[in-house]
């Protein structure tokens, strides 16, 4: 997923939306049988990660934890992987992206 905020530690990073990145793993509860009850709802995972995000929270850390919180409270997954990427960080040399991932389950 790719959305815009305004994220760094930088003061102009936090004055100009900036591309992020999220992919979103989710480890779903195994039921007898799936229905629409029980199955994961992308859209409402989407949504979630989009609310996140526009509220433009400061640090990548940051948006990782509230999307996995969210998710872990408000679906039916045991475990939930965050990675959230800046691809345009401004280094002294060749960069990629800057990542950070949350890795969650539930309980702990």
């Amino acid at each position: 997923m790719r959305f815009h905020a305004r994220v760094g530690v930088l003061p102009h990073e936090r004055e100009h939306p900036q591309p992020i990145d999220v992919d979103l793993t989710v480890w779903h509860e195994r039921h007898v049988e799936a229905t629409v009850s029980t199955v994961v709802d992308y859209r409402a995972l989407y949504d979630e990660t989009a609310r996140v995000l526009a509220t433009d929270p400061e640090l990548l850390e940051t948006i990782g934890d509230r999307i996995a919180e969210a998710v872990l409270s408000r679906h039916a997954v045991s475990r939930v992987r965050v990675a959230v990427r800046k691809p345009n960080v401004a280094l002294a040399g060749p960069l990629a992206y800057a990542e950070v991932v949350v890795d969650r389950r539930t309980g702990g």
